[in-house]
């Protein structure tokens, strides 16, 4: 019985880490979308705003306020209504992890 239960909970953190895995894999692609203009993770090219290493909180209010109308612009406007608030403090969070 105890080693059914070591198994149980073996496969249950390696499912637990797949599964995070999984999901830094996902925010890694969408943060990709943002390479464009932002360059490669967030580090753009002089004359476009780098996102590197930025405070996430202020970021996802830019995020925010894109999605929301309140900020105007030309494309991410439109670009942030395609995540959900969620998704975007994910992407925030993920340039914010970045160095400069």
């Amino acid at each position: 019985m105890g080693k059914s239960i070591k198994w149980l909970a073996a496969g249950v953190l390696c499912a637990a880490a797949f599964g995070a895995q999984a999901q830094v894999n996902q925010i890694k692609v969408w943060a990709a979308a943002c390479a464009n203009c932002h360059g490669t993770n967030g580090r753009a090219e002089p004359g476009m705003e780098s996102l590197a290493g930025k405070d996430k909180d202020e970021m996802l209010q830019k995020l925010m306020d894109f999605k929301s109308g309140r900020k105007p612009a030309t494309i991410m406007h439109q670009l942030s209504k395609g995540y959900t608030d969620e998704q975007l403090a994910q992407i925030s969070a993920y340039f914010a992890a970045q160095k400069k």
